[in-house]
């Protein structure tokens, strides 16, 4: 029998995620009543404007570069939506999963903007599984190369060393490289998945979704390294960036809000003083984070009312 199908397998995986969720909160209220909050206003309205500037030109880049995502689908699925109009749906529902979850964000979002715009559900299912699928393909290339060739120096008192980083690193890359092979050398091109039909993209399309989604996490990482102002190496930020997104996926929490920050200060509070890499995070945040939310709700909004003033009519009897 799958362990799945257990009676006490979903009561024991949700008592470890809340476990997990209430360390990581536990750790956060501990730390938050040692720090000086003012040191941290002062280190974030320290930050230089040209500082400020990369680093949002550089956020603006990753979130146009994630909207294109979803293109990928489209020349997979072979709907004729337009480019625009898929690149909107996909950057409304990645600003609101980046802050509301991937259920409100990436999911429901997704569907009810493609089934307004005339596609199926199958269809959809599928775009959005390939999204899904070239954000964590990238993933796991991408970690897998850097926790195998460049492993984070771990703080001191840590009892875990580089060379686990460097274990899971080549399991992360066996499995980027594993779908690749797959891709080209597999006999066997579709799965059923609950009903719906997954098909194997072609070598090229799969080397297209590594290649954007590294490009992503590398982009996301390099407004941090620059917020941080060069005070950590940009392979380190990389690395505790790509922890921190497997803790924020583990605790469920919307906008993984704390969780970034616990690992960064876990990871980094040894070689960065507290005050200017909260200061960074915080402002890495606002620009990452909360600016493209406003933005993809003023821009939901406005695809609601235009959908609104196309309905009919509805005539007296």
């Amino acid at each position: 029998m799958v362990i799945r199908d257990k009676p006490w397998w979903p009561w024991l995986k949700r008592a470890l995620t809340f476990a997990f969720f209430a360390l990581v909160i536990g750790l956060l209220v501990k730390y938050a009543r040692g720090v000086d909050w003012g040191d941290v206003k002062e280190s974030l309205l320290a930050l230089p404007r040209h500082v400020l500037w990369e680093a949002a030109a550089l956020c603006a880049c990753s979130h146009l570069l994630y909207s294109c995502f979803d293109l990928v689908g489209r020349r997979y699925t072979g709907h004729r939506l337009r480019v625009p109009q898929v690149m909107q749906v996909n950057f409304i529902s990645y600003a609101f999963n980046l802050n509301m979850g991937s259920l409100v964000g990436g999911v429901a979002f997704r569907f009810r903007m493609y089934s307004r715009l005339g596609l199926a559900t199958a269809t959809i299912t599928r775009v959005l599984t390939l999204s899904m699928l070239t954000n964590w393909l990238g993933y796991l290339l991408l970690a897998g190369i850097v926790f195998t060739v460049a492993p984070l120096a771990l703080p001191p008192d840590w009892k875990l060393d580089s060379e686990g980083l460097q274990l899971l690193g080549i399991v992360l890359l066996a499995l980027a490289l594993t779908y690749l092979l797959l891709c080209g050398w597999s006999k066997k091109r579709s799965w059923t998945l609950r009903g719906h039909e997954l098909l194997l993209p072609r070598p090229t399309m799969a080397i297209v979704q590594l290649a954007m989604s590294c490009a992503n996490w590398m982009i996301m990482a390099g407004a941090v390294h620059v917020l941080l102002q060069g005070k950590v190496p940009y392979s380190d930020v990389l690395s505790v960036l790509l922890v921190a997104a497997v803790a924020g996926v583990i605790t469920h929490v919307p906008a993984g809000l704390g969780v970034l920050e616990a690992v960064f200060v876990a990871l980094l509070s040894h070689r960065v003083p507290d005050a200017q890499l909260l200061a960074a995070l915080l402002g890495y945040r606002a620009l990452y984070y909360i600016g493209p939310l406003l933005a993809a709700a003023v821009m939901y909004l406005s695809v609601e009312l235009r959908a609104r003033k196309q309905l009919p009519v509805p005539q007296r009897p």
